[in-house]
């Protein structure tokens, strides 16, 4: 499984919006852990203002029965740290590794870290997601879902 966040920009209309500092966006940040195929096991929308770690935990928590197959999470530099390996270990009983960027400032293609990647691709195609006009998180929760489910109908 592979895990990622991304920070989205609000309307004004938004009740629950955070600020994101590091990527200087006002809006929510949607957390997501896909399988091999980049189709989505657990997906959580939470305030930009909760960290990369901590909304990956909470995720894994309220999405746990559903990741109990669940043996191997790749992340990148955002989810660093012996802490949320451990907190990984004893919620999902899955090994962390950690995909780091070439430390050449080269780009380079992370090793399956582009599946994620792509999957964000995919909602970028959804118009409605391009920007937060949602009041409520788990009415943007529901328009990632029904994104998915658009897609994952037109492919089969």
């Amino acid at each position: 499984m592979i895990v990622d966040a991304q920070s989205v920009k609000t309307t004004d209309l938004t009740k629950n919006s955070g600020y994101d500092g590091g990527k200087k966006i006002s809006g929510i940040k949607r957390h997501m852990a896909v399988d091999i195929n980049g189709l989505p096991q657990a997906i959580l929308v939470t305030r930009a203002n909760v960290s990369d770690r901590s909304g990956a935990l909470a995720m894994f928590s309220l999405a746990s029965q559903n990741l109990e197959l669940v043996q191997h999470v790749m992340v990148d530099g955002g989810y660093t740290g012996n802490d949320f390996a451990d907190l990984v270990k004893l919620i999902l009983n899955a090994k962390t590794t950690v995909a780091k960027r070439n430390e050449l400032h080269m780009f380079t293609v992370l090793p399956q870290r582009w599946i994620v990647e792509r999957s964000w691709s995919w909602l970028d195609k959804c118009r409605r997601l391009w920007k937060n006009c949602e009041r409520a998180l788990n009415s943007s929760l529901q328009m990632v879902v029904l994104a998915f489910l658009k897609i994952v109908l037109k492919r089969y």
